[in-house]
C-alpha cells in the first residue's frame, strides 16, 4: 500500500470549533478507533449500502437503534422507511428511537435500546435538530458507546453531516447556509465537515465557505446514494457515484503534473478509492490505478 502525497494546505489553529475534537476514548485518529462509519450522501437507494450497515453491526441479529429526529415529524412509527429497509434485508432487531426534547433524552428510560446496539441509524431532515435533541444528554454519550465497543454509527443526508466536529448546514432558517446557527456536529470525524447531496444539487463549491473561514477543517462531499465507510484513518468510497475532497490539495489518477487547478479546490474518489484521513492523502492501490484511456 503507498501513500501518494498531495498538495497540502496551511492549516491554522482558528477557533474551538476548527480543533480537533475528542470522540470518546479516541485520540488517536480522524475517525473512530473502535467500530466504523458508514457516511451516506442522502437517497440511499443501494441495498448492497443497507447491507453494509447490517454487516458491519454484526449481522441480521444485531440490535440496529434507527433515529428519525432530523425529520421533523411529531412522531414516528415502527413503519418508518429506514426501519423498514433494514427488517426487508433481514435485520430482526430494529427499534425506532425519537424524542425532540432533551430533557427525556437524558434519562435512563429513554437510553435503554442503545445499552446494547451495534448500530445506530440517523435519518435524513435537518441535522440541527438531532443537536437541539441529543447534544450533551446521555443519549449521545450512548451514540458515542456503540462505537467505542465496535459497532457502527451511520446515517443518510443530515444523518450524514451530523457525524462530523463542524456541522455543515446547520442553520435553522434553512439549508442553504453551509455555515449557520449551529456549527458543532457530533464529531466522529474529527476536524471534519461533511456536506451532501452534493453533484446533484450543484453543492461542489458551497464548503469551500467552510475551509476559507476555517483552514484547517477537512471538507467532504458524498454524492447521493454513496456511502464513505470509515475506520480509523481509512475512508473507502462505496457505492454509486462520487465522493469530493477538499483538503487544500490536488489529485487525479491520470496524475497531476500537467493540470492547472485553482487555488481552490477539489477532487473526486470514485467507489473503490480509498483515503488516508490522518495524512490527508490518497492511498494507491491496484484499484485506484492509472487513466491513460482518452
Amino acid at each position: 500500500m503507498l501513500l501518494i502525497p498531495i498538495l497540502s494546505a496551511a492549516f491554522f489553529a482558528v477557533t474551538a470549533f476548527a480543533q480537533p475534537v475528542t470522540n470518546g476514548t479516541n485520540t488517536t485518529y480522524v475517525g473512530p478507533e473502535n467500530g466504523h462509519l458508514v457516511i451516506v450522501g442522502g437517497n440511499l437507494q443501494s441495498d448492497k449500502i443497507w447491507e453494509r450497515i447490517i454487516s458491519l453491526a454484526g449481522g441480521p441479529d444485531a440490535p440496529i437503534v434507527v433515529v428519525p429526529t432530523a425529520g421533523g415529524e411529531s412522531t414516528y412509527g415502527a413503519n418508518f422507511s429506514a426501519a423498514l429497509s433494514f427488517r426487508r434485508l433481514g435485520a430482526k432487531n430494529v427499534t425506532i428511537l425519537h424524542t425532540y426534547d432533551p430533557e427525556v433524552a437524558n434519562t435512563d428510560d429513554f437510553v435503554a435500546p442503545l445499552l446494547k446496539a451495534k448500530g445506530v441509524y440517523f435519518g435524513g431532515g435537518r441535522q440541527w435538530r438531532l443537536v437541539d435533541a441529543y447534544a450533551g444528554t446521555k443519549t449521545e454519550k450512548a451514540f458515542q458507546a456503540v462505537l467505542d465497543r465496535g459497532g457502527v454509527i451511520s446515517g443518510s443526508s443530515a444523518g450524514a453531516s451530523i457525524q462530523g466536529s463542524f456541522l455543515a448546514r446547520g442553520d435553522t432558517a434553512g439549508n442553504q447556509a453551509i455555515i449557520g446557527d449551529h456549527i458543532v456536529g457530533f464529531g466522529y470525524l474529527k476536524n471534519t465537515a461533511i456536506d451532501q447531496h452534493v453533484l446533484v444539487r450543484n453543492r461542489q463549491f458551497d464548503l469551500f465557505n467552510i475551509t476559507r473561514k476555517y483552514p484547517d477543517i477537512l471538507g467532504v462531499a458524498i454524492d447521493e446514494d454513496t456511502a464513505l465507510i470509515v475506520h480509523q484513518n481509512e475512508a473507502e468510497v462505496f457505492g454509486s457515484t462520487y465522493v469530493l475532497i477538499y483538503d487544500g490539495g490536488f489529485w487525479s489518477r491520470e496524475g497531476s503534473e500537467l493540470k492547472n487547478p485553482p487555488a481552490e479546490r477539489f477532487y473526486f474518489l470514485r467507489p473503490g478509492d480509498k483515503y488516508d484521513l490522518g495524512a490527508r492523502q490518497v492511498i494507491i492501490t491496484n484499484a485506484t490505478g492509472g487513466g491513460d484511456d482518452e
